[in-house]
């Protein structure tokens, strides 16, 4: 079995394994606390970031969508039916900016200074676990809204938000948000048709393992393994 080092407040984690999930294929979950710098976690991946995982014959692959390519080429290629990435060279790169949308720009504007603030530094220790930023709380949470109008706008005028087919797209929105939902940040109410996509997602088999997800110090919203919220 597969091994994937993840923190499951980590969206491009929580992308990789909603990825693994939509191939059928289990895989075994170690958590890493990235900040901790363990030898033995640096060793496989000097720069001691995550998601890592440890392929077939122990080979290390680094990085969400790295790890995506090598599912496509490895299982998605081999499954037209359930494949994530698109055929066709124009709607790759559209699936592909939209993974960078949610993984990089959600994350850089709002995802990764939330978890932060609200949840890691508490478990950091030393200067890192300093007392929360109030003011990067309320910027990251300023942006929100904005990031929900786009995906509310892209699952309203799409069948999926790449295009017809699920795609890496919408694992990767998902997973971002899904933090998001967990904490309790998001307000559906506005976002009819964001919330109806994101009620499918919730309902596929891959999203189990996410929806079973507890963190430390963080109860999850109370609506958040609710598939009709």
């Amino acid at each position: 079995m597969l091994t994937l080092f993840h923190h499951p407040l980590y969206a491009s984690c929580r992308f990789v394994r909603l990825a693994f999930g939509e191939y059928g294929e289990e895989i075994a979950l170690i958590e890493e606390r990235p900040w901790a710098k363990r030898k033995e976690f640096l060793a496989l991946n000097p720069a001691g970031t995550i998601p890592v995982l440890l392929a077939e014959s122990d080979h290390v692959i680094v990085g969400a969508t790295v790890i995506g390519e090598y599912l496509d080429e490895t299982r998605g290629a081999f499954q037209r039916d359930r494949r994530l990435m698109a055929e066709n060279s124009i709607a790759r790169a559209e699936i592909r900016r939209l993974v960078d949308w949610y993984l990089v720009k959600m994350d850089s504007d709002v995802t990764r200074h939330l978890v932060r603030e609200r949840v890691l530094k508490p478990l950091m220790g030393g200067e890192a676990g300093s007392a929360p930023d109030s003011a990067a709380i309320r910027a990251a949470r300023g942006n929100v809204r904005q990031h929900l109008k786009y995906t509310n706008w892209l699952a309203a005028t799409r069948d999926w938000l790449a295009g017809p087919r699920l795609s890496y797209a919408d694992t990767a929105a998902a997973a971002a948000l899904s933090i998001l939902d967990y904490m309790g940040e998001i307000d559906w109410r506005e976002f009819e048709a964001a919330r109806e996509w994101y009620s499918r997602m919730k309902s596929r088999p891959s999203f189990r393992s996410l929806l079973a997800d507890r963190v430390r110090g963080l109860s999850p919203a109370s609506h958040y393994a609710d598939l009709d919220f």
